[in-house]
């Protein structure tokens, strides 16, 4: 029963996840066209990455991962009045923290700006409207990580639904901005930043019937000295490096594509959005319904269910992580030119965002696996080991940055393609450090039925990109946006057709999907 609550749960977080992918796909649509690439659309992505990154950063990737084993743990061995407590005193700590930190950004809004976009600098408007949008936009990170701590708790107790739900407000409530509240403004792109602020509040608003119905619902208060809080706020901080260093890779990303030409952030923000998709669908789905699965393990001590639930994650994410690899290379170009060629996004930006996407998209695997790795050390409480992985792999992101920039300048190549190359790299160095310690203490390895997956995997991904060449000169590059979105969506199901059946035909078969 509870195997096929946790495959339930998968289904029911990756299918709301869907639902705001593909509205997300239809914003970033919408905002491209309105709004184009480089000038002021720049000032907006990186007004918005800011506090996003640290809402990955904070809320979904450091909190959660300390709160949750240690929530586990307390429902496990402690009465229902404890976690009450626990609950209490974590909200209260935690909103104090986000309100003096909002406080404090919302005032420096232009000395963040010139931290984290210094590009900018030398266009006074565009660093003048990033630091305005700053201060409508970063109130979103108080509001979303409640929204994340809240869905952390009702993630506990099995409630999946809400949480993922949620993200689909901040696409309606973006694409009503652009569309209906930007038109009044004199400055349009404006709009944009009242739209995630309102966002940021349905968000939270969406959590709190199903928190009153589990008797979750309670007063925040700040006790700094709670043994709970302490123990969160201990694991919380080493963590902060450990299952969200992708997202300070992709915020490098943003520092340096800030010094590069106009149009060289959306550019990148394009590509991100697609590489983002897969690893949405599946591998934050699957990462957030088994840490608490995982804890629960921990907490009774249960080796067996413990390394179980790990495989069955591994065998998911490598299923789907490296068919959407592929496909996503081999599709990039096609990708940019159907999704976004339209209004202010001409066939420059796409080709631009093409290259972006090429290099990020081998990327797509190494940020699965980081997925379901990490948890595998939260939920043991242990934040170091993901901390020292997380450090690593920064400095290599670093590294291959100048690297990748070095070689793409020799061979005059777009230098935001080496970014989003060195991106991909760290990721991988991440992944591959992760796994390899997990498999050097024997918590988990790949055993040997691995090489028979192994290969089945490979030679159905092999298949598939091999139909997917045949059928890119089919693609209706001169026709209407609608005729090209058609033809797009018939080849990516036919790659999808065919490694289906190419995976069937090396002896794969569903039932190697269950959680045993």
């Amino acid at each position: 029963m509870a195997k096929s609550r946790l495959f339930r749960s998968t289904m029911i977080v990756s299918s709301m996840t869907m639902l705001s992918r593909i509205l997300g796909l239809l914003r970033d649509m919408v905002l491209m066209s309105v709004f184009g690439a480089g000038g002021l659309m720049d000032a907006f992505l990186v007004a918005f990455k800011i506090p996003n990154f640290l809402r990955r950063l904070f809320a979904e990737g450091a909190f959660s991962q300390a709160f949750v084993p240690v929530l586990t743990e307390y429902k496990e061995k402690r009465s229902f009045n404890e976690v009450q407590l626990l609950i209490a005193r974590t909200s209260g700590v935690l909103s104090l923290i986000l309100l003096v930190l909002t406080v404090v950004v919302i005032i420096l809004a232009p000395q963040v700006i010139t931290l984290f976009a210094p590009g900018f600098i030398g266009d006074a408007q565009k660093f003048d409207t990033a630091a305005d949008l700053l201060r409508l936009t970063f109130p979103y990170l108080l509001f979303i990580s409640m929204t994340a701590f809240f869905g952390s708790i009702l993630q506990s107790y099995g409630r999946f639904a809400a949480p993922a739900f949620a993200p689909v407000l901040l696409n309606l409530a973006m694409i009503g901005g652009t569309l209906i509240l930007a038109p009044m403004m004199d400055t349009p792109i404006m709009a944009l930043g009242y739209a995630v602020a309102v966002s940021g509040i349905l968000q939270l608003v969406i959590q709190l019937p199903q928190l009153w119905q589990q008797k979750l619902l309670v007063a925040p208060s700040i006790n700094f000295h709670d043994d709970g809080v302490k123990k969160i706020l201990k694991l919380m901080l080493p963590a902060i490096f450990g299952v969200s260093v992708t997202q300070i890779n992709l915020l490098l990303s943003t520092v340096f594509a800030s010094l590069m030409m106009a149009g060289s952030v959306s550019w990148m923000y394009a590509a991100e959005r697609l590489s983002e998709l897969p690893l949405g669908l599946i591998g934050v789905a699957i990462g957030t319904v088994i840490l608490p699965s995982l804890s629960a393990s921990r907490a009774k001590a249960d080796q067996e269910t413990f390394v179980k639930t790990l495989d069955w994650a591994a065998r998911l994410i490598i299923l789907v992580g490296l068919p959407a690899s592929l496909a996503m290379f081999v599709l990039s170009n096609v990708l940019m030119d159907a999704l976004f060629v339209r209004g202010e996004f001409d066939a420059n930006d796409a080709l631009m965002s093409g290259v972006a996407l090429k290099a990020l998209s081998g990327g797509i695997l190494g940020f699965m696996l980081i997925k379901i790795f990490a948890p595998a050390f939260f939920a043991d409480q242990d934040t170091k080991t993901p901390v020292k992985v997380g450090i690593i792999s920064v400095f290599a992101n670093m590294l291959f940055s100048v690297l990748f920039i070095g070689i793409f300048y020799l061979a005059r190549l777009p230098l935001h393609g080496g970014l989003a190359l060195a991106t991909t790299a760290a990721s991988f160095v991440n992944a591959a450090l992760l796994y390899f310690i997990l498999h050097q203490r024997g918590i988990y390895r790949f055993g040997k039925p691995w090489r028979k997956r192994f290969a089945q995997f490979i030679i159905a991904s092999t298949v598939m990109v091999i139909a997917l060449y045949l059928l890119l000169p089919f693609y209706p590059a001169q026709q209407t946006q609608w005729y090209k979105l058609l033809w797009l969506l018939i080849i990516c199901l036919a790659g999808a057709a065919v490694y289906g059946v190419a995976l069937l035909a090396t002896g794969f078969r569903p039932s190697q999907l269950r959680h045993h």
